[in-house]
């Protein structure tokens, strides 16, 4: 089989998972809701959030009142309790609080660890050092990254005169992409070296947490690039390393830019939109990451809940009239997400080696 047919034979499998794991999920859901109410329903925009959503468990499926969860380690730190370890099954899917601690169900922390006094109240968020869904998302890809990089390297090491061949043969032309078509012309020959190493880590951890995102199998398939939470280190990252390599012309033309007079003083306005720049600038590589592989992963969960918005207001037989379009429909936006996860980690790679290259240019 050809590695294209492989990879769409890949994701309609993947996507065929991910159907017959909220279908069933879902299903069973309203059966409860039948047996406790007389009526089916289904809340779209909660089974959407949800699946976008961190959390402090991996849930899977679930049967009847059985729900299939992988617990994650829960680290918070408080001043009255201390520091406390345990696995977030002691919270009995988020039902039962545990030694003086719950997951807020509703409010300002919904979904959030806070802290009960001896009465039961909410008093406070404790510190928390949890490792959550996206975390626990982000290790697998950053496992799946290190791997590939030391096969790679080891082909590498023992065909140093022959041809590439294998995985070696397709991180190679990336690199070499990245190095030639992004790191040279934006920071230039002499300097793009020092900043390769981090240019690198940055692409393929972006990419391959972006494609292990659409992949609805434990342990693939956290949102982890649509966390604003990862986005912003990330960002934070080429915001640091931006301005910590900044020559004496890049303060400069912060501080005491080369325009007229006028638009110096009495109101530094230049400097101010130069000095504004400086944050704005790792905001937008933030935000338009965070958007773009969010929108994604809504859009095919909001295609799926038709089928069970339909079958709730029109039957069961406008349900299984909608599923085909629904599926078509997902199959499609997932396969533009794979091209939308290459296009990504390509632009942050690219912003960020600009952002290089305007901090080292020299002047002239």
């Amino acid at each position: 089989m050809k590695t294209g047919k492989k990879i769409y034979f890949t994701l309609l499998v993947s996507l065929a998972t991910l159907l017959l794991l909220a279908g069933g999920t879902l299903t069973l859901r309203g059966e409860e809701s039948s047996h406790a109410t007389g009526e089916t329903s289904f809340n779209a925009g909660k089974f959407v959030i949800e699946h976008v959503s961190d959390a402090y468990e991996w849930h899977i499926t679930s049967f009847g009142h059985t729900h299939i969860t992988v617990p994650l380690p829960v680290i918070v730190y408080s001043k009255t309790r201390g520091l406390n370890i345990f696995m977030s099954s002691r919270f009995h899917h988020g039902t039962d609080p545990y030694n003086g601690f719950m997951i807020a169900r509703e409010g300002a922390w919904e979904g959030k660890i806070v802290e009960l006094d001896d009465q039961g109240n909410i008093t406070g968020r404790p510190w928390d050092f949890s490792v959550t869904k996206t975390v626990a998302g982000m290790i697998a890809g950053a496992i799946v990254v290190v791997l590939l990089m030391l096969t790679v390297a080891r082909s590498a090491k023992r065909n140093a005169v022959a041809a590439p061949k294998g995985m070696y043969n397709v991180v190679e032309p990336v690199v070499v992409f990245i190095r030639d078509e992004v790191a040279i012309p934006a920071i230039g020959d002499k300097k793009a070296g020092r900043f390769m190493p981090f240019l690198l880590t940055l692409f393929f951890f972006i990419l391959i947490n972006n494609l292990l995102g659409l992949i609805p199998i434990f342990p693939f398939g956290a949102n982890v690039t649509g966390n604003i939470s990862v986005t912003l280190v990330l960002a934070l990252f080429t915001f640091f390393m931006t301005n910590l390599n900044g020559n004496r012309h890049y303060w400069k033309e912060i501080f005491n830019p080369d325009v007229p007079w006028w638009m110096k003083a009495p109101i530094p306005l230049m400097p101010f939109v130069e000095f504004a720049g400086m944050f704005t600038k790792p905001f937008v590589l933030m935000v338009r990451l965070f958007a773009n592989m969010l929108a994604g992963h809504l859009i095919v969960t909001v295609f799926i809940s038709l089928i069970f918005i339909f079958s709730n207001v029109f039957g069961s037989v406008a349900g299984w009239g909608i599923s085909p379009v629904s599926v078509i429909f997902s199959v499609f936006i997932t396969l533009l997400d794979v091209l939308v996860s290459f296009i990504q980690a390509y632009v942050f790679t690219l912003l960020s080696a600009l952002y290089f290259g305007m901090a080292t240019a020299e002047h002239h």
